[in-house]
């Protein structure tokens, strides 16, 4: 009888629990990494079995979960997984090869940038002094690029007639000039929603970004470098030791939905990558199901 992924999983699971004495929580975590792979195989169109899953597979499996914003830390945890899975499937004798044997972990390179948790993506947050015009601006800021994993380019571009806020979405200028919709949760459109009414209202827009949400304090649009540097400044004042830059808060927004168990290819549709099988046509998810992926995943949904 042919292994299927569900019966693997199922197996793996039992022998975790009864062999290994694992916690539940352990247990999740590792049936976990294993799904992201079978996951990886359903959106490639690659039709391997668990015994069928080659070396070049695994290898390409990390480098498009490198794709999706996951460090090279958050890699090199779920190959551990995988290699656990395969150890067992050979114990059982299941498999007639462990294809992770020959597949090196991620370098755990320092010059990355690093992941928030979830409590310093509060502690940071936390930091903003609100009574201050700037302050909920920054808040606003830093609440969506967390909320929805933009781009800097993109945060500094977005624009009012672009903001849905009865949907929760907004729309988002990507790379090449692609446009997405994204979910944008409730405390990111709280703060927005302070910063129109309290503070960009009364700003002296400058022509030109009259359509342009976030606003320096003479009425432009903010650059690229001036988010920078609101957010190291941020960071200083929380007491955070961490070399931080835009791209860690959408290192964080991707991290801390695939960890929690959020589809992946819901995730790469909400960042804006391309197709994994670029030969064909990619078939957007239903807005209603990112909406979904969001409220059921995201920390601050």
């Amino acid at each position: 009888m042919a292994l299927t992924w569900n019966l693997a999983l199922k197996q793996f699971e039992g022998y975790l629990r009864l062999e290994k004495s694992l916690s539940d929580h352990s247990i999740e975590a590792y049936v976990r990494d294993v799904d992201k792979l079978r996951q990886y195989l359903d959106l490639s169109k690659l039709p391997a079995r668990p015994d069928q899953v080659t070396a070049r597979i695994i290898r390409d499996f990390l480098a498009w979960l490198g794709e999706l914003e996951l460090t090279a830390n958050s890699q090199a945890r779920t190959l551990s997984g995988l290699r656990a899975f395969y150890k067992f499937l050979l114990i059982e004798d299941l498999a007639q090869q462990d294809p992770t044997d020959t597949v090196e972990s991620p370098k755990l390179g320092r010059k990355l940038p690093d992941t928030l948790s979830y409590a310093e993506i509060e502690q940071l947050l936390s930091a903003i002094d609100l009574s201050t015009n700037e302050g909920t601006r920054n808040r606003a800021m830093l609440e969506v690029l967390y909320s929805s994993g933009l781009r800097v380019s993109e945060l500094v571009g977005l624009r009012l007639s672009n903001l849905y806020v009865d949907q929760g979405f907004v729309r988002v200028m990507g790379k090449g000039s692609k446009e997405r919709l994204v979910p944008i949760g409730r405390d990111a459109l709280k703060h927005v929603g302070l910063y129109l009414e309290g503070v960009r209202c009364h700003l002296d827009v400058q022509r030109g970004s009259e359509d342009i949400i976030f606003l320096n304090r003479r009425g432009g649009a903010l650059s690229r470098v001036m988010v920078f540097n609101i957010i190291k400044d941020t960071a200083l004042k929380a007491g955070i030791d961490k070399v931080i830059s835009p791209h860690t808060f959408r290192h964080s927004f991707a991290t801390h939905l695939i960890e929690g168990g959020a589809d992946l290819r819901a995730v790469q549709e909400m960042l804006g990558h391309e197709s994994i099988t670029t030969t064909e046509i990619y078939t957007h998810l239903d807005r209603d199901y990112l909406r979904q992926v969001i409220t059921a995943f995201h920390p601050r949904s």
